[in-house]
């Protein structure tokens, strides 16, 4: 993923150190989890309906019926990042029914990447510094927590203080994104709960584990054309990274 001002319009240790591998290492690393998480991605999408994703569509503004109206790109990843990941109530997530037909080795990249799939989580996220290393450390604002979050495009595009509400999950002892982030700029979280109203009256710390909650963002940042400066994109070297 990067982010750019000036672009076209259109749980494991938190702790930095000590590092015992070199940038190219762990680079590596990030690369065969990201290609890992892309196979997963692709096989839960399997377990995804059309319909089910229709609606998602719907609820973000970016879908009339059966027909998309899409404004940006990427738009369309906020409805798959809502229909993979976020739960609602106590009912089985694509994800989850991925996961319960696969056979994995306990101790595979696979296994490890799908366990932290699955415990993902919604978080707003502020820059604080460059890792020693590679990637950056940031600080999630709602659980005020700091971790190390590995992510080549972030890493060479968002400035110290730089905040964005993204998923994260873990499976190593840094963090990655699960594919999505909205820069959180001017006034879009303050707009984004005034138009959920319900969410104003929860505590933060019960806010943020609602799938509302990054819904709200998401469709704030589609209606507000933020992410006509967004682009997701793999990291290069990526392909076959899996195989």
């Amino acid at each position: 993923m990067s982010y750019s001002e000036n672009a076209p319009q259109s749980g494991r240790s938190s702790n930095e150190a000590p590092v015992q591998r070199s940038r190219a290492e762990i680079l590596d690393r990030y690369r065969r989890f990201r290609a890992v998480s892309t196979k997963h991605n692709s096989g839960a999408l399997k377990c995804l309906s059309s319909e089910a994703l229709m609606e998602q569509a719907r609820r973000l503004g970016v879908a009339r019926g059966r027909t998309l109206i899409l404004g940006a790109e990427d738009e369309l990843a906020f409805a798959f990042d809502l229909a993979l990941y976020a739960r609602q109530g106590g009912r089985k997530r694509p994800l989850d029914r991925y996961a319960a037909s696969q056979r994995l080795e306990q101790d595979s990249d696979e296994a490890r990447v799908l366990d932290a799939m699955l415990a993902a989580r919604f978080a707003l996220v502020r820059v604080e510094r460059r890792h020693p290393e590679a990637g950056l450390i940031v600080r999630d604002l709602i659980r005020e927590q700091e971790f190390w979050l590995v992510d080549q495009g972030l890493e060479s595009s968002a400035p110290i203080g730089f905040k964005m509400a993204t998923r994260v999950y873990s499976p190593d002892d840094f963090h990655m994104a699960a594919g999505v982030f909205v820069p959180l700029e001017g006034h879009l979280l303050k707009s984004a709960l005034e138009r959920r109203p319900l969410l104003l009256r929860m505590d933060l710390h019960e806010a943020i584990e609602d799938r509302r909650f990054a819904e709200a963002i998401y469709r704030e940042a589609i209606r507000a054309g933020v992410m006509e400066r967004v682009r997701f994109q793999d990291p290069p070297g990526l392909a076959g990274a899996a195989a």
